[in-house]
C-alpha cells in the first residue's frame, strides 16, 4: 500500500459496514462489523479482499490513523493510559 492509497483504503472500508478508527496518534483499529447475521460473513470477506488488494500497510500505521484523526473517526485514550 502507499500512502496515496490511504483515503481510498478507509472509504472502501468503510463502505462494507466495517467501523476504521484511530485510537490515540499511533494506532487504528477494525471495529465489531453491525451488520445482520446473514451479512456478517459478506462483509467479513470484502473487508478481507480490500485489505489484500492493498497489501501490506503496517509501514503506515502512523499516517492511517493521522488520517482517520483528521476525518474525526478516532477514539482517543483516557490521559492515564496514554504512554
Amino acid at each position: 500500500m502507499r500512502k496515496d492509497q490511504i483515503p481510498e483504503f478507509v472509504d472502501e472500508i468503510i463502505a462494507t459496514g466495517c467501523p476504521i478508527c484511530a485510537v490515540g496518534h499511533d494506532t487504528y483499529v477494525f471495529g465489531e462489523i453491525d451488520v445482520l447475521d446473514e451479512d456478517f460473513d459478506r462483509v467479513v470477506r470484502e473487508v478481507q479482499e480490500i485489505c489484500d488488494n492493498y497489501g501490506e500497510r503496517d509501514h503506515l500505521r502512523l499516517e492511517i490513523a493521522a488520517y482517520l484523526r483528521s476525518i474525526g473517526r478516532v477514539f482517543d485514550l483516557p490521559e492515564e493510559t496514554v504512554h
